[in-house]
């Protein structure tokens, strides 16, 4: 015989977010809808960035430049360094390479 409540569907549990306590457990539910939301809006702005990069690309190639400005790069780099730490240049690498491929 089990000793847990029946809960409604669709309703998070403590077990469900690792929260000891329902009210824990309706915070974190909450919070992660937050960050869901904003998952959400960083795909979208980061698929309008290469959206953006690809017509800097197309133009500076049919101008009959590079594809790709490394010293561009290099101020894209350390802007995120310096705004997030080491981790931000592994984000605007990653960023970087989504927006115009590895080079």
């Amino acid at each position: 015989m089990s000793t847990e409540t029946p809960t409604a569907p669709g309703t998070t549990t403590a077990a469900d977010t690792g929260a000891r306590t329902p009210e824990a457990a309706g915070i974190i539910t909450d919070a992660r809808q937050r960050i869901d939301d904003l998952d959400g809006r960083i795909i979208g702005l980061v698929q309008e960035r290469m959206a953006v990069s690809a017509v800097i690309q197309r133009e500076r190639l049919t101008s009959g430049g590079r594809r790709v400005n490394l010293s561009r790069e290099m101020e894209i780099l350390a802007h995120y360094r310096d705004q997030l730490g080491k981790p931000g240049t592994a984000l605007a690498m990653t960023l970087l390479e989504l927006s115009r491929g590895q080079i």
